[in-house]
C-alpha cells in the first residue's frame, strides 16, 4: 500500500500517530510525550510510536509528516516558538531524519489544522482556505490548492501577531497590541474579570452572555466580535479566501460565524463584502490528519 500517508501530532503531553489510506484513517495511536525527559527522549518517543503503528499496519513509513507546537525556521533550520521549550533552537527535522532514516516534513499545528480542513473537512474542494485557531493562543494557516503556504520565513498565516491595537496590551512575543492579546481565551477571561471583578472560565462567560444574565459577559462577547472583525477583515482583503475555518475554544463560539462576519464586513474592500466563515468538521483529528497530508502535493 504505497499510498499510505503517515502523520504525527507532537504535543506537549502526548504524541499521536495516524496512517491514512487515501483519506481514510487505518489507525490512530497515542503515547505520552514525556517532554520533561529532554529533547533526545522526545525523538526516541517518536521512533517508538512509529514502531508501534508499523506493527499495527504491517509496514513501515517511507516518509513522515509532523505537526509541532511551534515553527521550523527555514532560514536557520531550527525550531522556534515551541511551548514544548526543549524543542526550541533544535534542528528537529534533520535529527528526526537521521534517527528514523526517512524524509520528514514539519509544519506547526495551525498549518496542520488548516490543511486537514481544506483537504478533508469544511474547506474540501475549495482553492484558498484560511484556517484559524483561537484558543490559548491565536494562530492561522493558509492552504492553496491543497498545499500549505509556508513563506520565506515560515510565518505565513501568523495573524495572531499582527498589531490590532496601537500601543496595546503587552504580548509574550515582545510586541504590544497583538491580535492574540485580545482574541485568545485567556485574554477574554481577563477582559471579563476587569469588567466584573470575578474570575470565570470562558465557557461559563459565554453561557452567561447567551442567557443575558450578566452585562459583563455580554460586553465581553460583543468586544470579541468587534475585535475579531477588525482583525480578520484585513486577512480577507489580502487573501480573499474561499473559506475561513474557525477552530479552537474561542473559534468554536458559534456566534462568531455570524456576528464576527458582520463586523468584518466593515473592513473589507468590496461594496458587497463577503466573509465565508465556517465551522470545522474534523474535531481533534485535524492536527494529526493534517500532519499526514503534508506530503499531499507528492501523492
Amino acid at each position: 500500500m504505497s499510498e499510505l500517508r503517515w502523520g504525527i501530532d507532537l504535543g506537549g503531553t502526548k504524541i499521536e500517530a495516524t496512517v491514512l489510506h487515501g483519506e481514510e484513517p487505518l489507525c490512530r495511536h497515542r503515547i505520552a510525550t514525556e517532554a520533561d525527559q529532554g529533547y533526545q527522549h522526545i525523538i526516541a518517543r517518536i521512533g517508538l510510536v512509529l514502531d508501534e503503528v508499523a506493527a499495527m499496519v504491517g509496514q513501515r513509513p517511507g516518509r513522515l509528516g509532523i505537526g509541532t507546537p511551534g515553527t521550523h525556521d527555514p532560514q536557520t533550520q531550527k525550531m522556534r516558538g515551541c511551548n514544548t521549550v526543549v524543542l526550541n533552537g533544535q534542528p528537529l527535522p534533520a535529527d528526526l531524519e537521521r534517527a528514523l532514516g526517512i524524509p520528514v516534513r514539519i509544519a506547526n499545528d495551525a498549518n496542520c489544522f488548516a490543511l486537514a480542513e481544506a483537504v478533508m473537512g469544511a474547506g474540501r474542494g475549495l482553492g484558498v482556505v484560511f484556517g484559524v485557531i483561537m484558543g490559548t493562543g491565536v494562530g492561522g494557516g493558509i492552504v492553496v490548492d491543497g498545499r500549505v503556504l509556508n513563506g520565506l520565513q515560515g510565518i505565513a498565516g501568523e495573524w495572531g501577531h499582527n498589531e490590532l491595537v496601537a500601543n496595546g496590551e503587552p504580548c509574550y512575543c515582545g510586541r504590544r497590541g497583538c491580535v492574540e492579546t485580545y482574541l485568545s481565551g485567556p485574554a477574554l477571561e481577563r477582559r471579563y474579570e476587569s469588567l466584573s471583578g470575578k474570575k470565570r472560565k470562558l465557557p461559563e462567560i459565554v453561557d452567561l452572555a447567551r442567557g443575558l444574565e450578566d452585562p459583563a459577559a455580554s460586553t465581553t462577547l460583543r468586544n470579541l466580535f468587534e475585535m475579531f472583525g477588525r482583525a480578520i477583515g484585513p486577512i480577507v482583503n489580502v487573501l480573499d479566501p474561499d473559506a475561513i475555518v474557525l477552530g479552537g475554544g474561542v473559534g468554536n463560539i458559534r456566534e462568531l460565524l455570524t456576528e464576527g462576519a458582520e463586523e468584518a464586513k466593515r473592513f473589507i474592500f468590496n461594496p458587497s463584502p463577503k466573509v465565508e466563515l465556517v465551522a470545522p468538521e474534523l474535531g481533534d483529528s485535524a492536527g494529526v490528519f493534517g500532519a499526514a497530508l503534508l506530503w499531499n502535493d507528492q501523492g
